[in-house]
Protein backbone atom coordinates (compact mmCIF):
# COMPACT_ATOMS: atom_id res chain seq x y z
CA UNK A 1 0.00 0.00 0.00
CA UNK A 2 1.62 3.54 -0.91
CA UNK A 3 -0.18 6.17 1.12
CA UNK A 4 1.27 9.75 0.22
CA UNK A 5 0.14 13.42 2.41
CA UNK A 6 1.99 16.34 0.06
CA UNK A 7 1.40 19.84 0.59
CA UNK A 8 2.75 22.69 -1.54
CA UNK A 9 2.50 26.58 0.18
CA UNK A 10 4.06 29.52 -0.24
CA UNK A 11 6.39 30.76 2.76
CA UNK A 12 8.69 33.17 3.63
CA UNK A 13 12.46 32.13 3.98
CA UNK A 14 12.29 32.41 7.25
CA UNK A 15 8.68 29.93 8.05
CA UNK A 16 10.66 27.55 5.26
CA UNK A 17 13.80 27.84 7.65
CA UNK A 18 11.51 27.02 10.62
CA UNK A 19 9.91 23.84 8.82
CA UNK A 20 12.79 22.27 8.39
CA UNK A 21 13.95 23.20 11.73
CA UNK A 22 10.72 21.31 13.42
CA UNK A 23 11.88 17.96 10.76
CA UNK A 24 15.61 18.02 12.38
CA UNK A 25 14.18 18.47 15.58
CA UNK A 26 11.65 15.08 15.25
CA UNK A 27 14.17 13.04 13.53
CA UNK A 28 17.00 14.07 16.54
CA UNK A 29 14.66 12.34 18.73
CA UNK A 30 14.17 9.06 19.64
CA UNK A 31 11.00 7.02 18.79
CA UNK A 32 8.55 8.35 16.34
CA UNK A 33 8.80 11.81 14.49
CA UNK A 34 5.28 13.83 14.39
CA UNK A 35 5.54 15.60 10.35
CA UNK A 36 3.12 18.05 10.02
CA UNK A 37 2.08 18.42 6.34
CA UNK A 38 -0.85 21.07 5.59
CA UNK A 39 -3.46 20.56 8.21
CA UNK A 40 -2.37 16.99 8.33
CA UNK A 41 0.00 15.34 11.01
CA UNK A 42 1.87 11.78 10.14
CA UNK A 43 3.73 9.54 12.87
CA UNK A 44 6.75 8.21 11.26
CA UNK A 45 9.01 5.72 12.65
CA UNK A 46 12.84 6.58 11.23
CA UNK A 47 15.83 3.86 11.70
CA UNK A 48 18.97 4.89 13.14
CA UNK A 49 20.18 5.03 9.76
CA UNK A 50 18.54 7.02 7.27
CA UNK A 51 19.43 7.36 3.48
CA UNK A 52 19.91 11.51 2.68
CA UNK A 53 19.50 13.21 -0.59
CA UNK A 54 19.45 16.51 -1.40
CA UNK A 55 19.20 17.58 -5.47
CA UNK A 56 19.42 21.08 -6.66
CA UNK A 57 18.17 22.36 -10.45
CA UNK A 58 18.37 25.25 -12.18
CA UNK A 59 16.49 26.51 -14.59
CA UNK A 60 16.11 28.92 -17.65
CA UNK A 61 13.17 30.25 -19.60
CA UNK A 62 12.13 32.44 -21.94
CA UNK A 63 8.48 32.52 -20.80
CA UNK A 64 8.98 31.55 -17.04
CA UNK A 65 12.36 33.17 -16.39
CA UNK A 66 14.90 31.19 -13.98
CA UNK A 67 13.70 28.87 -11.39
CA UNK A 68 15.87 27.07 -8.49
CA UNK A 69 14.98 23.87 -6.96
CA UNK A 70 16.03 21.98 -3.98
CA UNK A 71 14.75 18.45 -3.10
CA UNK A 72 15.74 17.02 0.24
CA UNK A 73 14.77 13.67 -0.25
CA UNK A 74 15.15 11.42 3.55
CA UNK A 75 14.12 7.76 3.21
CA UNK A 76 14.12 4.69 5.40
CA UNK A 77 12.52 1.39 6.70
CA UNK A 78 10.79 1.64 9.96
CA UNK A 79 12.22 -0.53 12.33
CA UNK A 80 9.85 -3.51 13.02
CA UNK A 81 7.87 -3.27 16.27
CA UNK A 82 7.88 -7.10 16.90
CA UNK A 83 11.80 -7.22 16.55
CA UNK A 84 12.37 -4.31 19.46
CA UNK A 85 9.91 -6.17 21.76
CA UNK A 86 11.79 -9.62 21.33
CA UNK A 87 15.08 -7.87 21.59
CA UNK A 88 13.54 -6.28 25.31
CA UNK A 89 12.70 -10.11 26.39
CA UNK A 90 16.10 -11.70 25.59
CA UNK A 91 17.57 -8.77 28.02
Amino acid sequence: MVDKTLSADKVTREEAAEHLRELADELEGEGEATVRTGNKTVDLRPSESIAYEVGVRERSSILRGNRETVTVKLDWKPPNVSEGSTEAEAE
